[in-house]
């Protein structure tokens, strides 16, 4: 999320300079060759992982890790959630490279604080208060509190891998940037099927595979569903943006403006209690929090936060194999387009076929069939694009653990979280 520096430098913002500027900026199109990934762990104490940890001992040991120097950017969420960033890689192996070595220099300072990172969608245990005080997330808090108790637990206690890749061609096929959007849309149900790992909440199961999907369900549909499916994509993110709710007005002294049912558009044309200027546009897109995000790349959003210390590989490397391999990315479209029965025409993922991925993982019938498909053309793909043998041999691991008999990490959570070993 984009600082708390408020600025009103520029003039105020018309209505067809917001649309001229979402749709210049929300997909940038050409030969897909950049990767990145936003990894966000859960901080657990090393020995104790059900207990919380006081909120010093998080700042003591976070302070210590902004001295290091990463390749990744190093940021904290409300819970206490550490997040590294990746910087954009030229290949897959790249972006894997830099961000082990990243963690590699993150996990022995935690180590030496007592504590550990935890690769979990949803805490299974804890329920933290919320660490940062800053004036955005005060503002955030109170407007997902007016839609109820799933906006705190999504801020404070959940962790997920972010995939990020170039938007596509502009022109149309396998890689183009309209075909790539659709298919994020039914390959992310398959993602969130086969990666759920967030069964557990307060020590006990949710009845949810993802629980941390659920929670994002539960949240305001105008700021966390995809937009409505149309031929042109730009079209339909900038209606979409600027006709979703603003969550906050940034203010120079005090708390933010928190209106009630003002969307950016209503803002533009009324100027009050200011006019909106590009700043405000910026952070209002940083406020939206669909599946599938275009940031001028796209940001898939819905994979749960992996188990052990390297599982975050495998969504990462074969997410992107899908989607950058041409023979791949056509096979698996062929693959997924069916799903869209099941979805019936409403945007995810407050539609049946995420709900299902979200409940049920590979356990739904559908989606199994779907993922036996898509990680064997993953699989034949990963050499393509430049996977190493150690990268190949993680992801046929998981497909034989998981995806070949219908399972996903959120089946082992039980068993982990009575043995306790859900640290790396």
């Amino acid at each position: 999320m984009s600082s708390d520096c408020f600025t009103d430098e520029g003039p105020p913002l018309g209505e067809s300079d917001a649309e001229d500027l979402l749709h210049g900026i929300c997909f940038k199109t050409g030969p897909p060759r950049t990767v990145g990934v936003e990894l966000e762990w859960l901080v657990h104490d090393l020995r104790a992982p059900e207990r919380a940890v006081p909120a010093h001992r998080l700042t003591e040991a976070f302070d210590t890790l902004r001295t290091l120097r990463l390749n990744s950017a190093l940021t904290f969420e409300p819970g206490g959630q550490l997040e590294l960033s990746s910087a954009p890689a030229g290949s897959l192996t790249e972006c894997l490279t830099t961000t082990a070595a990243d963690l590699d220099a993150v996990r022995p300072v935690l180590r030496a604080a007592g504590l550990a990172l935890a690769g979990i969608g949803q805490d299974p245990w804890l329920s933290p208060h919320r660490m940062l005080r800053e004036p955005r997330y005060d503002a955030m808090e109170t407007y997902l509190d007016r839609i109820g108790p799933a906006g705190r637990a999504m801020m404070r206690t959940t962790a997920s891998i972010q995939v990020c890749l170039d938007a596509g061609h502009e022109e149309p096929g396998p890689l183009g940037y309209a075909r790539r959007w659709q298919l994020a849309h039914l390959l992310g149900a398959v993602l969130v099927a086969a990666f759920a790992h967030s069964s557990m909440r307060g020590g006990g199961p949710t009845g949810w595979r993802s629980t941390r999907q659920a929670l994002w369900s539960a949240l305001d549909p105008a700021r966390t569903r995809a937009p409505a499916a149309r031929h042109d994509p730009r079209a339909s993110w900038t209606a979409h943006a600027l006709d979703a709710p603003v969550m906050c007005i940034r203010a120079q002294q005090g708390p933010w403006t928190v209106p009630e049912g003002l969307t950016f558009r209503q803002w533009i044309r009324s100027g009050a209690p200011r006019p909106p200027v590009r700043a405000d546009l910026d952070y209002h897109l940083t406020t939206l929090f669909p599946p599938v995000r275009p940031r001028g790349h796209l940001e898939l959003r819905m994979i749960d936060a992996q188990p052990g210390e390297d599982g975050w590989m495998v969504p990462l490397a074969v997410t992107t194999a899908l989607f950058d391999d041409p023979e791949a990315s056509e096979t698996v479209y062929r693959t997924v387009k069916p799903l869209a029965e099941t979805a019936g025409g409403l945007p995810a993922p407050h539609n049946p076929l995420w709900v299902n991925a979200a409940r049920y993982g590979l356990a739904d019938p559908e989606l199994h069939a779907a993922a036996l498909v898509c990680f064997a053309t993953a699989r034949e793909a990963l050499p393509r694009v430049g996977a190493s043998p150690a990268v190949q041999e993680a992801v046929a691991a998981f497909t034989e653990r998981y995806v070949v008999p219908g399972r996903c990490p959120a089946d082992d959570q039980p068993a982990s979280v009575t043995g306790k070993d859900l640290r790396t």
